[in-house]
Order: structure tokens, then C-alpha cells, then sequence
């Protein structure tokens, strides 16, 4: 695990790399020599490729002390090139898109975020990540206070102790230096699990202590100002759940401000934020660019909206439209979010932007009513199989499309209860311009993947068409369950696809795919002069 410890992180040198397959790997390595030989990349992606030289690219090597017994990283040497790359480049050739690109972002110091366990004993604690398949904790830092104080970590078996887990998130949010520097003065947001039910606890005492031990060393008043804020979340489960319900905030400040995407984003404790922030920055850039300005977005699984406030801000609503930016999210909590964010956003923006607390598994077809973009970035499960439904099925819901009520169209009689929930729990930012009702429905689709399995799966689904089945059959390259339901609806066709690389040092990549709607161009083999010259003859005589 690549962990990001209130240090300063070392300059960035950037190399880019093109290969004869027409993918395009960018490699930024945070050294500011990299040692030769370095890795070829400019012949073709193959399996023998990715492995050879290995332990000579020392420049994009892991050379972590815990690797052996850490769960957090499957390989330790060629970080810029994970092995499951060749595995997409090839499958994408398959189905097309033969200019597959691949951003290996930074390679060291570019964690922003990370939940680490806390075990062990108060005179010798415990604190990093799991190891592969146990709860047995492998101890990556050397915490002081927690031996000081005298906390009692969480002991699973017996459910005593007082601290089970610690979150620290850093921001790098400082408009008053440039933005190379940012980074260089992150600060860190903590947040302390405590296996309490409140703040109200006999064991209160004991949280106030270690959290003004914290604020003590590392606030405002310490040599080194590292510590933004102090919160405690409060969790009495048997679960494996992280996080309780109950937050409290108790030192420093209480809003968390990023900047990502072209916007400032608000970031509390209990959401959901990126850990690699720049290579989310670096993926939004690419999206941008495959929105045209005036579309009607609505971006599914959204989370506080950041890419489709994100979208907003970069890309003029089309004033006809009824619907310009909707973001659809199940967690409630990202509401409070999405709100503080959109008081940022320019008071120019002449746009309708709405949040709405929602199961997009529920009637999906309603939410794609009036998009002529539709974002999805999905938990590493993938899409609900009801959205995959209606996206596979969706020519032929056209007419469905026409009378169907979408969810923030307004009706008088609406009975459905999830359509209610969601207006009662939405959020709505008119636009200033009259805007007449949109019923299309997405003629693009843009999939933000942080699992390739399930992504893979779904693309299947979507656009496999049957030969290429058949040869997934022969090789044993199995897509997962739902190669029972591969059928070619060819509703979809895949346009263009790129690779990021989210979290250095594993097998996961994240995709930013783009469909469009219809089959597209077949992907054929060409004939060879010499066939088609037999063939000629043939039919001569």
C-alpha cells in the first residue's frame, strides 16, 4: 500500500510513451532521475513485455518493506505497467478501438486518502492494513500517541477497546499558492472510529485526549502545521462496516474543501472521496472533452455530483432543454455535500442542476428520460442488472420513453413512492432561461469503471457481438456469470476507451469507456492480396 505520510513529495518527471499497437501509455514517476535501462514500451503490448526487465526499471519500482505481507499491493515492480493492461489493450482491440491510452499518473505520493485498522495492545498497537483474507493488521506506522495516552485498541473477539479505525484525508485545497505547490502543504483531516455509541460514552475522556494530542502536535500551534480537523465517528457493530452513522466534529476546521474537475468540491468525513485525487483530476479533463457544450447530462451512482457539477461549470446548458445537469445517488449523506459544493459554483452559470436521493435500480428507464448524455460511475460491482436492462433494451423503449414520467417532471397524481422519496429529498437549482420539456433518450454513454471484471462484464453485454463470444469460449476468457445473457442487442457500440492508473502497485485500473448508441462498424479480419486473387480467379472461371 502506497501511503501518503504528511510528507512532502518529491518533483515529477513525466515520459511518454507510444507503442506500435497505437496505445498510448503516459508514465509520470514522481523520481526526478529515473535510472536506465528503462522498460521498452514502444514495441507491442504483450504478455512477455510486461514482465521482462522487471527488476531493472528500478525507477518505477514499489520497494516497500511491508510488501510481503501487505494486502494492499499485488506487484512490486513495472508500477506504470500492471499487468492486467495487456489483458484491456487486447480485449478493446477486439471490439474496435485500437487507440486504447493509458495514464500511469504518479506513482509515489499520490494517496489523499486512506482508512487503516487499529489493533493490537495500547503498549504495542497495531495500525495499517489487513492481510490478505484475515483481519490480522500488518503495522505500517509508528503512532506515539496512542501509547502515550494509553488507547486501548479494538480487540474483534472480546469487543473491547476504544479505537478501531482511523481515516486521514488530505487536502491540498490553498487558492493563495500555485497549484505545483499545493501539495507540498496538504493537510490532513482525521478521523478517529471509536467502538462507542456517542460522544456521551464513559470512554469520551479518552477520545477528548487523543484528540487534543493530535491537535497539540500537529495544529496550528505545533512546529509543523499537518493536522485540518479532528472528527470522531462513532461505531458499536460486529460488522465489517467501517463507519457508524454518528459523526462529531471535535478540533480544527470544520469544512473540507478540493479542488477538482474545475470546481471547488466539499468533502465531509462520511463521503465518499477519491484517494488518488490528481488522477481523478486527469480522468475528468479526458471526459470533459466527449460532452459537448449544450448536452443534457444525467450522471447515475453521483455521489455528491462532482462530475456532474464538474460538467456544469466547463459546459454551457442548452437553453431548449428542460433538464441540463442531474445527478442520481442512493447515499443521503452526499446530499449536504452536493449543496455546499453548488454555493461555489460561478453565479453566472445559467443552468438546471438538480440532486436526487434515489435507487437507480428502481424503473432505471425513468432516469434516462430527457439525457442526451448518460455518466455512470458505479461501485466496483458495476451497473444494476435492471440498468442493464434498459440500456441493452433501449431502442426499442423509444416510444416507452414518450409517455413515461420522468422522476423531476412534475405530476399532480404521482403515486410511486421512490418517485416521491426522491423529489422530497432533492435538491434543485433552476435555470434563469424558460425551457421546454426533453424526452430523448442518451445517444451516449460514458462508463467510469474502477473494476475491470464487472466493467468487462457489462461491455459484454452491451456490444459483444457473437463471433467475439464464441472466441472468449475458445481462449477460456470468461467474463463472469452473465456470459449466459450475452446476446448481441447491439444497441451500443464501444467509441473509445482510456486507462488510468487510480492506484499504482495493484491489478486496478480505472476506465473511462464511451459508447454510442447503434452497432457501429463490424470489426472484420481483412483479406489477405493473395485470397482475393484466388477468389477472382474463381469466379472468372
Amino acid at each position: 500500500m502506497s501511503v501518503l505520510f504528511l510528507s512532502a513529495p518529491p518533483s515529477i518527471s513525466v515520459l511518454s510513451h507510444r507503442s506500435t499497437t497505437t496505445t498510448t501509455v503516459t508514465c509520470c514517476s514522481s523520481l526526478q532521475t529515473l535510472p536506465q535501462p528503462q522498460p521498452s514500451l514502444s514495441s507491442p503490448l504483450s504478455s512477455n513485455s510486461l514482465l521482462t526487465n522487471s527488476k531493472t526499471s528500478s525507477g518505477c519500482s514499489l520497494n516497500c518493506p511491508h510488501f510481503d505481507s501487505c494486502s494492499g499491493c499485488t506487484h512490486e515492480d513495472n508500477l506504470h505497467r500492471p499487468v492486467v493492461l495487456q489483458e484491456a489493450t487486447t480485449f478493446f482491440k477486439k471490439l474496435g478501438v485500437s487507440d486504447f491510452t493509458f495514464d500511469t499518473c504518479r506513482l509515489w505520493g499520490w494517496r489523499c486518502r486512506a482508512k487503516l485498522a487499529i489493533r493490537g495492545s495500547s503498549t504495542d498497537p497495531l495500525i495499517g492494513l489487513y492481510e490478505e483474507g484475515t483481519h490480522n493488521v500488518v503495522d505500517i506506522p509508528d503512532c506515539k500517541g496512542i501509547k502515550i495516552l494509553n488507547i486501548e485498541p479494538y480487540d474483534e473477539d472480546e469487543r473491547t477497546g476504544y479505537l478501531r479505525y482511523v481515516q486521514m484525508a488530505v487536502t491540498t485545497y490553498n487558492t493563495s499558492l500555485p497549484a505545483s505547490e499545493r501539495y507540498r502543504s496538504g493537510r490532513v483531516q482525521v478521523s478517529l472510529v471509536w467502538n462507542a455509541r456517542s460522544e456521551t460514552s464513559a470512554s469520551s475522556e479518552k477520545l477528548n485526549n487523543l484528540a487534543t494530542f493530535l491537535w497539540r502536535n500537529g495544529g496550528p500551534n505545533s512546529k509543523v502545521h499537518l493536522i485540518h480537523s479532528v472528527w470522531a465517528n462513532f461505531q458499536t457493530s460486529t460488522n465489517n462496516v467501517i463507519f457508524g452513522n454518528r459523526w462529531r466534529h471535535l478540533l480544527g476546521e470544520r469544512d473540507f474543501w478540493e479542488h477538482v474537475g474545475g470546481i471547488d468540491v466539499y468533502l465531509p468525513p462520511s463521503s465518499f472521496g477519491q484517494a488518488n485525487t490528481r488522477a481523478f483530476d486527469s480522468l475528468l479533463q479526458k471526459l470533459h472533452k466527449y460532452v459537448p457544450i449544450g448536452s443534457s447530462v444525467t450522471d447515475l451512482y453521483a455521489g455528491a455530483g462532482v462530475i456532474g457539477l464538474s460538467l456544469a461549470s466547463t459546459r454551457k446548458c442548452r437553453k431548449e432543454m428542460f433538464i441540463c445537469f442531474r445527478c442520481v445517488e442512493i447515499n443521503k449523506e452526499s446530499k449536504l455535500a452536493f449543496e455546499k459544493t453548488i454555493d461555489r459554483l460561478p453565479s453566472s452559470l445559467d443552468s438546471s442542476i438538480s440532486w436526487h436521493h434515489a435507487d437507480t435500480s428502481i424503473e432505471p428507464l425513468s432516469w434516462l428520460v430527457g439525457s442526451d448524455i448518460l455518466v455512470v460511475d458505479p461501485p466496483r460491482k458495476g451497473l444494476d442488472p435492471s440498468l442493464i436492462g434498459a440500456l441493452r433494451d433501449i431502442k426499442s423503449a423509444e416510444r416507452k420513453a414518450m409517455t413515461l414520467e420522468s422522476p423531476t417532471f412534475k405530476a399532480k397524481d404521482e403515486k410511486r413512492p421512490w418517485i416521491l422519496r426522491a423529489r422530497e429529498d432533492s435538491v434543485q437549482i433552476p435555470s434563469r432561461t424558460t425551457q421546454e420539456e426533453n424526452r430523448s433518450l442518451p445517444q451516449t454513454l460514458i462508463y467510469i469503471s474502477c473494476g475491470w471484471e464487472s466493467f468487462r462484464e457489462v461491455l459484454l453485454v452491451l456490444v459483444l457481438l457473437k463471433w467475439l463470444l464464441k472466441a472468449a469460449f475458445r481462449g477460456g476468457n470468461m467474463a463472469g456469470r452473465n456470459c449466459t445473457a450475452l446476446l448481441s442487442s447491439k444497441a451500443w457500440h464501444l467509441s473509445k476507451a482510456h486507462g488510468f492508473n487510480f492506484f499504482p502497485g495493484t491489478q486496478s485500473i480505472e476506465i473511462l469507456a464511451v459508447f454510442k448508441r447503434g452497432p457501429g462498424a463490424s470489426v472484420k479480419k481483412k483479406k489477405s492480396g493473395k485470397k482475393k486473387k484466388k477468389n477472382t480467379l474463381e469466379k472468372q472461371s
